[in-house]
């Protein structure tokens, strides 16, 4: 049974990540694999649970169960690519929200029911076997099997995956699966005597089973939707509130077959759970101030980040569920004696269990709010207790909390600052906070900050820079919305139609707040909702240039759109002479995980190039680029007849050498620094798995790591533009050096101060190229601030930046105002 359960929940971690490429989001996917899992243990266990007890074979039953369970996992996994294909073009480019569900619940749930069904029923026919030799313990029978699946949880998120990949791991259940048939078939007898029928009158403790099932689920649905706010929300996250809510449910129901059995009603067992569940409740307002103590006390890691997750988990799942597990096991004992038989009970209880995701996940915490979801477990739990005076005390808790106790949304406030605008999703809550300087930021479940209302430069120029390499783009597509800007300053060309592909309605419901300052407003760009894998197999449409926003790779569900098999979907919705630009937040990135992103797009893009979005050291973003061969003439004349309201210049592409100049690796250098490094590909996720090391432990500044990769690539005028030239190749040189002064500036409100460290370097910056703008501007600004404090130092500064790049008239400008 230890087996068996290591193998359930092996198969759950395994098929969840493989549901998320075709349901678009991990917390979709984990809510209709979870609503998959239990609908076909309940169909499993009511339909086949009746004749196992009758059999005179259990042994023929339980070997057949388990066989049935490594043949459909061995289909699965041949099956299950070609099933998310065809189930991702069901669902469509952009469903309504009914239909995508629909599809997503029914179709997790007809995909897994032949292994589910199966499992449903190996439990029921191991409880008949071990009877046979009396044996008999549903309850330990119950706590192996979960401890199994612990087992499973944890050695499938933390080793097996990251290692093996998702194809063999659930081939390592599948031998499992024979492992256990075999072993039966040894251990047991060929039949044993039939028992006694009941008289099957156990219709309340059934119904009791079906509700503690709904209700136990739900709590863990809700539990782990607010956690989310608090822990980092990556693969390892689920796996510890798994494996700490599996844990307690087994040591529940070892204890009630140890101490409880015969000592503990069910009335008492309800109210313990009553009871605990509001404690977890009441943990989760102090979760922020729980996981700071716990990871204070460790030094900065990995482990020490899971122990303060850890933390987490046990404070808001130990306790109820270890009352989960005893009350099970004593509910299953009723049912028992009541003549229903455990094959009945496990199935009312795994049905409640299926309904919970939809109901709790889905529909009722974006409606109330995950407070008021939680308490209503609460509730539930007390209605079920018979004698009201033991359910008046955490009756009296629950209204209290109803009453008084804030929202169960944790939005970090800046000092001085407001919350702009908050919502509760299915999947996310979406959040725009205000500081006490008015500057707005986009935050995705508190943990992601999405862009904020002072990045709109880079964030315009993350759609310009490719939208300007292609020579004359008339439909783009842009993957990812966060604050909405980049893809709605591409969308303020009149020329352009934009379509903007955004999973959380939510998002695009907040990014409104940022867009409105646009001016003009941009006319043709069109919002959907959807997920972008699906919709670029989906979609009909071709597209001149596609930009891919920096997803956060560590989050939920991110790092399937740095696969292999995604940039070539990518690829075929590009139109003939189409640009695909995939923007990588370098800042959220190690460079062994980067190594892996960029093996798996020169994979599909041999030919790719790289570039950066700006030149900033706190948060550089990379931008890879599906080929070279660009004509320089060509470029020139595309950023001079920009039809966008603000010209090219004003994000900081001027000309051609601004726009090349961005470019920081060739083809050669990328497949050089890719190396050997194992590709992110839909079955081997080794970017969802790696990723989340720098989330918890940061190895290294952003800016270490930018210039840690440009001493690692490069790149020559040839392979970008097929000629030769000097100019170019001396912007690169000097945004090499402009990058390691940056490096240790000290800033300073004083200019004179700043002067002093900048004002030589600069200078030699421009006098290796002129052409380099970023260094020219700085020494601008400063100069005009210094004229009224001491204007012969401004004026020699101008008369060197005049000198410098003869060709702008800003420093002569300036001179002549000083003079006057």
């Amino acid at each position: 049974m230890t087996a068996s359960g290591f193998a359930g929940l092996g198969y759950q971690i395994v098929w969840t990540q493989q549901g998320a490429l075709w349901l678009g989001h991990e917390a979709a996917a984990v809510l209709a694999v979870v609503a998959a899992f239990f609908g076909g243990l309940a169909l499993g266990a009511l339909a086949l649970g009746p004749r196992i007890e009758r059999s005179a074979r259990p042994r023929h039953w339980y070997a057949g169960c388990e066989l049935l369970i490594a043949a459909w996992g061995l289909v699965l996994i041949f099956g299950m690519a070609p099933f998310s294909a065809w189930a991702a073009r069901l669902i469509g480019e952009q469903p309504a929200p009914a239909w995508q569900w629909t599809v997503a619940f029914l179709g997790s749930f007809a995909l897994l029911l032949p292994a589910t069904a199966a499992m449903g029923a190996t439990l029921p026919a191991m409880e008949r076997l071990v009877a046979a030799e009396g044996r008999r313990s549903i309850a330990l029978l119950y706590a192996f099997n979960t401890f199994g699946a612990v087992l499973g949880v944890l050695a499938t998120a933390f080793w097996l995956v990251p290692e093996w990949g998702l194809a063999r791991t659930a081939g390592l259940c599948v031998a499992l699966n024979l492992f256990c048939a075999a072993a039966a078939w040894k251990i047991f007898p060929a039949s044993s005597a039939v028992p006694a029928g009941g008289d099957a009158t156990a219709r309340g403790p059934l119904l009791r089973l079906f509700a503690t099932g709904l209700l136990g689920i739900g709590y863990e649905v809700l539990v782990v939707r607010v956690l989310s706010q608090v822990a980092e929300d990556t693969v390892y996250t689920f796996a510890l509130l798994l494996a700490v809510y599996l844990v307690g449910s087994a040591l529940g129901a070892a204890a009630w077959a140890r101490w409880l059995r015969g000592r503990a009603t069910r009335d008492a067992l309800l109210t313990a759970l009553a009871t605990t569940c509001l404690l977890g409740t009441a943990s989760l307002w102090a979760a922020d101030a729980l996981k700071l103590a716990v990871t204070s006390m460790l030094p900065e890691s990995m482990a020490g980040a899971v122990a303060g997750e850890a933390a987490l988990a046990i404070a808001a799942f130990l306790l109820p569920t270890l009352a989960m597990g005893a009350l099970f096991s004593q509910l299953a004992d009723e049912a028992n004696a009541g003549g229903a038989g455990f094959g009945r009970a496990l199935g009312f209880n795994t049905a409640g269990a299926a309904l919970a995701p939809l109901l709790f996940g889905v529909l009722l915490a974006p409606m109330l709010g995950p407070k008021l979801c939680l308490l209503l477990v609460a509730a539930g739990y007390l209605a079920m207790v018979a004698r009201p005076m033991l359910a008046a005390l955490p009756a009296g808790a629950a209204a209290a909390l109803v009453l008084f106790a804030p929202p169960l949304a944790f939005v970090d406030l800046p000092e001085g600052g407001r919350i702009v605008s908050y919502a509760d999703g299915a999947m996310a809550a979406v959040s725009v906070v205000e500081d006490a300087q008015g500057v707005s930021r986009l935050r995705i479940n508190n943990r992601q900050q999405e862009g904020s209302s002072t990045s709109r430069l880079v964030d315009a120029r993350q759609a310009l820079l490719p939208l300007l390499l292609h020579p004359a783009p008339q439909h783009a597509l842009f993957l990812g919305l966060g604050t909405g800007v980049t893809a709605a300053s591409a969308a303020q060309d009149p020329t352009l139609t934009v379509d903007a592909v955004e999973l959380l309605p939510e998002v695009i419901a907040a990014s409104a707040h940022f867009t409105e300052q646009l001016d003009p407003a941009p006319r043709a760009l069109h919002m959907r909702s959807a997920d972008a894998r699906r919709y670029v197999r989906a979609a009909g449409q071709r597209y001149d240039v596609i930009v891919s926003d920096n997803f956060h790779p560590a989050r939920s569900g991110s790092g399937s759109l740095y696969t292999v098999e995604h940039f070539a979907a990518v690829r075929e919705r590009l139109a003939d002479g189409g640009l695909f630009c995939q923007w990588l937040p370098l800042h959220q990135l190690d460079l062994e995980t980067l190594r892996s992103i960029v093996r798996s797009f020169v994979a599909v893009y041999p030919q790719g190039t790289a570039l950066l979005a700006s030149n900033s050291l706190a948060t550089p973003v990379l931008g890879l680029v599906s080929h070279a061969g660009f004509d320089a003439t060509t470029l020139r004349r595309r950023i001079e007849t920009a039809a966008w309201p603000e010209p090219p210049a004003d994000f900081g592409i001027e000309d051609e050498y601004a726009l090349l100049g961005s470019f920081v690796a060739g083809p050669t250098a990328l497949r050089a620094f890719a190396g050997d490094a194992p590709a992110n590909t839909d079955d081997r996720p080794v970017v969802a798995y790696r990723a989340p090391r720098i989330t918890y432990a940061p190895d290294a500044e952003p800016q270490d790591r930018l210039i840690a990769l440009l001493g690692q690539v490069r790149i020559t005028p040839t392979e970008l533009t097929g000629t030769d030239s000097p100019r170019l190749a001396a912007y690169w040189s000097a945004r090499q050096r402009y990058l390691d002064i940056g490096r240790g500036v000290r800033p300073s409100a004083d200019v004179r101060q700043m002067l002093a460290q900048l004002q030589r370097p600069l200078l030699e910056v421009l006098h290796t190229s002129p052409d380099f703008r970023p260094a020219y501007d700085p020494l601008l600004r400063m100069a005009m601030a210094l004229g009224p404090m001491q204007p012969t130092q401004a004026r020699a500064l101008l008369g060197e930046l005049a000198q410098v790049q003869p060709a702008r008239s800003e420093a002569r400008q300036a001179l002549a105002d000083i003079a006057d």
